[in-house]
């Protein structure tokens, strides 16, 4: 099969230079014009190296698109999880989704061929793929943690969530990431390889303003400035929850019962443990992109010290983000997991049971109602 597939691309457009200099001898030549000098300090990556990078991509890609397609599945055909605020889950899971289906299958194959076949054309669609369903994924996580906050902390002051508000804030995110991802396409920056070839990104070598302006502001709205949201926003969501759960304690040790929890309690448990399972995707999301945030800030300020491995490391180790969603939903949402062992119940393990009121909490309420 590879013989097969070599043969097709052995073209003068495809061909490259398979030397064993640099990693510019493996450059087609259609996209010489593309790559950094800088990067032909460096030898080429083995080959079984390449291979392993092939099949780590494979791997999860399988278990994203498998894991976002069944969250799609769930919250978009079960009724009772069409709620407004799950639109903004459903648009995140639909991101992650589109993010691993268009980057790996390409990654995969320039693996395979151990160098960028693809041609300047499929550079800048895999780049403005990966751009645009990053930036989907982190904005759509932002309004997820401003949701939970308006629920949590300002409760009944806060405006409710509608299907159209969620529509509205939907629109703003896709049109946002399609501006900026459009941005090096008309001269703002451009998309070139990264460093061993087998990815492009954004021009993060290039020490012109035009690259550099670009990544300093992209990186202020769609990494520092989300991130400042999210954080603003659970530092008063733990806050609120740590006051709730201690005026619980305090009432319920004053009236000699072991739990005040009602009804309505329970339902902002339920809520807190919803915030919880927002607040680890989040984290993971940026444990996964911080490191190649601070390769592209490397590349930008201080040239020396990147590697192509370094860069394809930083690369694949983002795209985890969108594997880790699913996980996590299927793991620790109340609902998402009772529907899901009702569809599939060899993906679900432990109880599906949610939080109801304690019996002492009944018993007080009887007795108040009584008096």
């Amino acid at each position: 099969m590879r013989d097969d597939m070599a043969e097709y691309f052995k073209s003068p457009r495809f061909e490259a230079q398979m030397g064993n200099g640099s990693v510019l001898d493996r450059v087609t030549p259609d996209m010489a014009h593309l790559v950094n000098p800088y990067w032909g300090r460096f030898p080429p990556m083995p080959s079984a190296t390449s291979q392993l990078f092939g099949i780590f991509t494979a791997a999860i890609m399988v278990v994203s698109c498998c894991g976002n397609g069944v969250v799609v599945y769930i919250f978009g055909g079960t009724k009772s999880l069409r709620t407004p605020a799950n639109l903004l889950v459903l648009n995140l899971a639909f991101s992650d989704f589109c993010m691993m289906l268009s980057q790996s299958p390409v990654m995969i194959i320039n693996f395979y061929f151990e160098t960028w076949i693809l041609g300047p054309l499929w550079c800048d669609i895999y780049a403005i793929c990966g751009s645009m369903f990053g930036c989907v994924s982190i904005w759509s996580m932002c309004m997820i943690a401003l949701d939970r906050y308006n629920v949590i902390v300002k409760g009944v002051s806060g405006r409710p969530m509608t299907v159209k508000l969620a529509l509205v804030k939907i629109t703003f995110i896709w049109m946002f990431a399609t501006f900026w991802t459009l941005m090096p396409l008309l001269g703002w920056s451009a998309y070139v390889p990264e460093g061993n070839l087998t990815a492009c990104s954004i021009d993060y070598m290039t020490r012109d303003w035009n690259p550099r302006s670009y990544l300093i502001s992209y990186s202020l709205l769609v990494y520092y400035t989300p991130l400042f949201l999210i954080c603003y926003s659970y530092w008063f969501i733990i806050a609120a929850v740590s006051a709730h759960e201690k005026a619980m304690r305090e009432q319920a040790k004053k009236m000699n019962v072991k739990s005040l929890r009602s009804s309505e309690d329970c339902e902002k448990s339920a809520e807190a443990k919803l915030a919880k399972v927002a607040l680890t995707t989040i984290s993971l999301w940026f444990l996964a992109w911080t490191p190649y945030l601070i390769i592209c800030y490397h590349g930008l300020f201080k040239i020396d010290g990147l590697t192509p491995t370094t860069t394809i490391l930083g690369a694949t180790f983002a795209k985890t983000s969108a594997v880790y969603n699913p996980i996590v939903y299927g793991l620790s949402h109340p609902k998402y997991r009772l529907v899901l062992k009702e569809k599939c119940p060899m993906c679900v393990f432990g109880s599906t049971e949610e939080p109801k009121p304690d019996s002492d909490t009944q018993t007080t309420s009887q007795a108040e109602s009584q008096a």
